[in-house]
């Protein structure tokens, strides 16, 4: 841009200085070659803690157990070096410590995905009927005796697609209202829960025992080929997990303004729904229903980075530190006893859950009565 100026009878051109865009406060730019991106500086402070809280947990929980191991020992047999807590690390502690990690980082991006969908922090694959999908297939695949750890997962996958199809086809009516489809998700909740208890009614003792047990969401006797099969899910939808972390700030705006800069809202939030339903279903399967992981996570990431969106990456690292924290209290709490995992986050999770519903009651009562 350039101006012309007069200066004793001539004109002279003179640059004007073009203005620079202003990036939103509380923002960095990272530059790499001829890209850059803004980076949520408070976002970055909060994931580095929320990373060396998680790597004191998984620590600690290869550490203590029936028998203390050094840490320096138990550090020998995650490199790979000989030592002489080989069995009780590397085969008994550290595969099931890698399968919770993975567990609750899927359930915490699956718990962000819908809860930003919905629109509303009650919103979780455990509240509106996609783990309760993912339960009832596979309680019906054990009662006809499936019990194999490395095919549940994807008979999990099964039942959470088709829960989440037909809560979101229930739930449209000319676009998706948060509230109908978070009601309409815990009705389907509660008819698939009384699905899976038919189930169990019909397959004998022991299985109805096996299918108890992993109903609760329990990590015991998780090894390697289960993290394999969810680590290798999560490598495989990172692409799409990096389209959903950019998609969420579009399905953030309201409809119109998103729909005037063109975004197609429907096709974007049946991506991101997807995109958590299949994460839900695969850590479902793979340790059982844990239930308010999901529902717990997203917001206290949210909270702490004090973002717009709810930040993927800081859901992932709190849903792990939160179910490694968990299964560890679970294994030493009430040794020799052995709680199953979904035991200990319930507890936490369930009186958070009214906290929260309390909580926008009030607000809704403040601004009803404030229009009033």
């Amino acid at each position: 841009m350039s101006t012309r100026t007069a200066v004793g009878g001539d004109s002279t051109t003179v640059p004007t200085p073009t203005p620079e865009r202003r990036r939103p406060a509380g923002y960095s730019v990272l530059r790499t070659g001829r890209a850059s991106f803004l980076v949520h500086r408070r976002a970055v402070t909060v994931a580095a803690v929320l990373t060396l809280l998680l790597a004191a947990a998984t620590l600690a929980y290869l550490c203590v157990g029936e028998s203390f191991v050094p840490p320096g020992e138990a550090l020998k047999v995650v490199l790979g070096r000989p030592s002489p807590d080989e069995l009780v690390v590397g085969t008994l502690r550290l595969p099931r410590m890698v399968v919770g990690l993975l567990v609750g980082a899927a359930f915490g991006i699956a718990g962000a995905l819908v809860q930003t969908v919905a629109r509303n922090p009650l919103a979780s694959p455990d509240i509106i009927g996609i783990s309760q999908g993912a339960s009832a297939l596979t309680v019906g695949a054990l009662t006809f005796g499936v019990t194999s750890y490395a095919v549940l997962p994807y008979v999990s996958i099964a039942g959470g697609l088709v829960a989440a199809a037909l809560v979101y086809v229930f739930a449209w009516r000319g676009g998706l209202q948060a509230t109908r489809f978070v009601l309409i998700g815990i009705g389907f909740a509660i008819a698939l829960r009384s699905i899976t208890t038919l189930f169990m009614t019909k397959g004998d003792y022991l299985v109805a025992q096996q299918a108890q047990i992993w109903m609760t969401g329990s990590l015991n006797g998780r090894s390697w080929p289960e993290a394999q099969l969810l680590g290798s899910t999560l490598l495989i939808l990172l692409p799409a997990i990096a389209w959903a972390a950019r998609a969420q700030r579009t399905v953030s705006m309201d409809d119109d303004t998103a729909t005037a800069l063109g975004v197609r809202l429907g096709r974007v939030r049946l991506g991101l729904v997807l995109v958590g339903v299949v994460l839900a279903s695969v850590a479902t399967g793979t340790a059982g229903p844990v239930d308010f992981v999901a529902l717990l996570a997203p917001q206290i990431a949210r909270r702490m980075t004090r973002t717009a969106q709810i930040p993927l990456v800081c859901s992932a690292l709190t849903g792990a530190v939160v179910v490694v924290l968990a299964d560890l209290l679970a294994r030493r709490l009430f040794s020799p006893t052995e709680l199953p995992v979904g035991v200990l986050t319930a507890a936490v999770g369930a009186p958070y859950l009214i906290w929260l519903i309390g909580k926008r009651h009030s607000i809704r009562s403040r601004t009803v009565g404030g229009k009033s």
